[in-house]
């Protein structure tokens, strides 16, 4: 028999009679990125061709392009996400170091386990290719010599 004194925490989500609480899986998404973004070596999620493809024909929004989430039959969420990395960085150590806070952080937010999260990289960023907008022109070409 229990002692009066004791009684069990209640966590939040074990409040049925409050209602469900859900979380949308674009919001997981976010959360993905975010902490995809903090970790050193990554230049970037997403931004594959198969994503540029997809968002055009499915209209979805480009904050989550390059991670997918879903639920596994024990209520878990399992996560895919693609990587551009920066040039120089060692791939399996920044992809674990992205799991390990990807996992870390939806887990803190949203209270749901994760069962898995899966990193494919996509690519890797050059140094050269840190500034978007940058006009390469005259970048491709070595300075001629002056002949003068």
């Amino acid at each position: 028999m229990q002692s009066p004194e004791f009684t069990p925490s209640a966590r939040f989500d074990d409040q049925p009679e409050l209602g469900d609480i859900k979380i949308n899986h674009n919001v997981v998404a976010s959360i993905v990125r975010l902490a995809t973004l903090q970790v050193a070596g990554v230049a970037g999620v997403g931004g594959g061709i198969v994503d540029g493809i997809s968002e055009l024909f499915a209209k979805r929004e480009s904050d989550h392009r390059g991670v997918k989430v879903s639920e596994d039959t024990e209520d878990a969420y399992a996560i895919e996400l693609r990587l551009i990395v920066n040039y120089g960085a060692e791939i399996g150590k920044t992809a674990y170091e992205v799991q390990v806070s990807v996992r870390k952080q939806v887990i803190a937010m949203t209270g749901k386990n994760v069962s898995k999260v899966d990193v494919i990289i996509e690519g890797v960023r050059l140094p050269g290719d840190l500034a978007p907008n940058q006009d390469k022109g005259d970048d491709l070409w070595p300075e001629a010599p002056s002949t003068d």
